[in-house]
């Protein structure tokens, strides 16, 4: 056994770092939202993502008002504000209960969580950072929401805190970032990760197997190439069907079937087999266990996937 290889998975890496296991709160704030979905560069959001343009049942739930980084004055800031107070006390005490979690990273995860003016930024960001035993951010965002100014923010905040920027990257091929109404390009996103490693942030990419038309060969090539971006850790997500959005149509037309498990595992093992030694990965699949997924039902189980994607690791002799 003792010539098994440890996949460095980002508890690995937190341990080491800081002598202890991390624990990540995911905040959801109501009024983020996504230029992918307003208008600003294309309009009902990603094809997988589920949003208030296919769901009346979001439009009732969510406020009307929604922020973008050309808003004069945010007036639901201090309301956000108590929002991500309540939602960190209670995830934390949660993690204190099962875990006898210690020390926390904030995890804005719905949504994009740089579209919004700096001042909301600052506000939002210094007060999950002023919280007791947290250590640091990670910021799920786009590349084509971040600015200069944003980053050099949170530049300055990396001085004495753990900040990550998450970026969905989904695919480097321009064609299926077209097909699933993406909105963004290959070429800026290659940019902005670039500009966000140059400036010594940690970046975190997100990976979606199993996107329209795509082969293994094209989900292993924007592998490779965001390897090449020298992130510092990989998300990887199998693309699922859930009610309310644009592949939902294209599904039940017979216009899109999705990835079969047994590709999936083998397309993720492939790719963690060629992974460097520094980049962490920080998830292997991902799943819904309710009644808005429509497909592959292999989905709604996320904990028998991670196991099954472990045994086909040990074969290859990796331990994750």
């Amino acid at each position: 056994m003792s010539n098994l290889k440890e996949v460095l998975t980002i508890g690995r890496y937190f341990r080491e770092k800081f002598g202890e296991t991390i624990y990540k709160v995911p905040i959801s704030i109501s009024g983020f939202t996504c230029p992918n979905i307003d208008g600003t560069v294309a309009r009902g959001g990603c094809s997988f993502c589920e949003n208030d343009s296919f769901s009346p049942n979001l439009q009732e739930k969510k406020s009307k008002f929604k922020l973008n980084p050309r808003v004069e004055k945010n007036p639901y800031l201090d309301n956000q504000l108590k929002q991500l107070q309540l939602q960190f006390e209670a995830t934390k005490q949660r993690l204190q209960n099962k875990f006898g979690a210690k020390k926390f990273i904030v995890y804005f995860q719905s949504f994009t969580n740089t579209y919004a003016p700096i001042e909301t930024l600052k506000a939002l960001y210094s007060k999950a950072l002023s919280f007791e035993n947290v250590i640091g951010l990670s910021i799920g965002t786009r590349t084509d929401c971040v600015t200069e100014e944003i980053l050099d923010y949170l530049v300055e905040l990396s001085k004495d805190k753990e900040i990550w920027v998450e970026y969905g990257i989904q695919s480097f091929y321009d064609e299926t970032l077209e097909e699933i109404n993406r909105g963004d390009s290959s070429s800026n996103m290659k940019y902005w990760i670039q500009r966000t490693k140059q400036k010594g942030l940690n970046v975190c990419g997100h990976l979606i197997y199993g996107l329209p038309g795509e082969t293994q060969e094209m989900m292993l090539d924007t592998f490779e190439q965001t390897v090449k971006l020298n992130v510092d850790s990989i998300k990887f997500h199998p693309l699922y069907v859930v009610k309310n959005t644009l592949l939902t149509a294209q599904f039940k037309k017979g216009k899109f079937t999705p990835i079969s498990e047994d590709l999936y595992i083998d397309t993720v093992v492939k790719s963690i087999k060629n992974l460097p030694n520094n980049i962490s990965i920080q998830r292997v699949t991902a799943g819904i266990d309710d009644n808005t997924l429509l497909s592959p039902l292999w989905c709604k189980n996320k904990h028998q996937q991670i196991f099954k994607i472990r045994e086909a690791l040990l074969k290859e002799g990796f331990i994750y």
